[in-house]
This record gives structure tokens, C-alpha cells and sequence, in this order.
């Protein structure tokens, strides 16, 4: 599946915690990676991303694993995330 636009992170059903980060931030639209992976993330599905450098992977993949995070015990591990050099 192919995303070539992103969209406002408030329609994404993140926690409002992380909404307002974000608006901290000034940061309102996704880029198309993470429109593509944050709502199946979200569902608990597996997700590979191809995108180039600088496209937002990274928040892409952290935005859902810092939500599921918020309600793991502490201690126990809260996300695998494998990426090839």
C-alpha cells in the first residue's frame, strides 16, 4: 500500500496526551510514511516501511509503540523494533 500524502495527526485517534505534544511542537500533518503505519500500528499489525531518509520513520513507528507503552507494566518489554544498516 502506497501513501503519498500525509494527514492531520488529530484524525489518527492518538491519546490526547500525544496530540498535544505534537501541537507543542507544532507539528500537525504526518508525512504519507506515517499516515500509512500509524493506524495499523494503532490495531496491533505488523508493519514493514520503505521510505526514504527524512521521511519520518521514526515517529512513524514511536507515536503507537509510546502509546501501547502507557499501558505495559514497568519493567516489561514494550516494543521490538528491527532495522537493517
Amino acid at each position: 500500500m502506497e501513501f503519498t500524502q500525509g494527514v492531520r495527526f488529530d484524525s489518527l485517534g492518538l491519546l490526547p496526551e500525544m496530540t498535544r505534544a505534537l501541537e507543542k511542537k507544532n507539528i500537525e500533518w504526518s508525512t504519507p510514511v506515517q499516515a500509512g503505519c500509524i493506524p495499523p500500528m494503532r490495531a496491533w499489525k505488523d508493519v514493514i516501511a520503505k521510505a526514504p531518509t527524512g521521511t519520518g520513520k521514526t515517529v512513524a513507528f514511536g507515536i503507537p509503540i509510546l502509546q501501547k507503552a502507557a499501558g505495559f507494566p514497568a519493567g516489561a518489554p514494550k516494543a521490538v523494533v528491527l532495522s537493517p544498516t
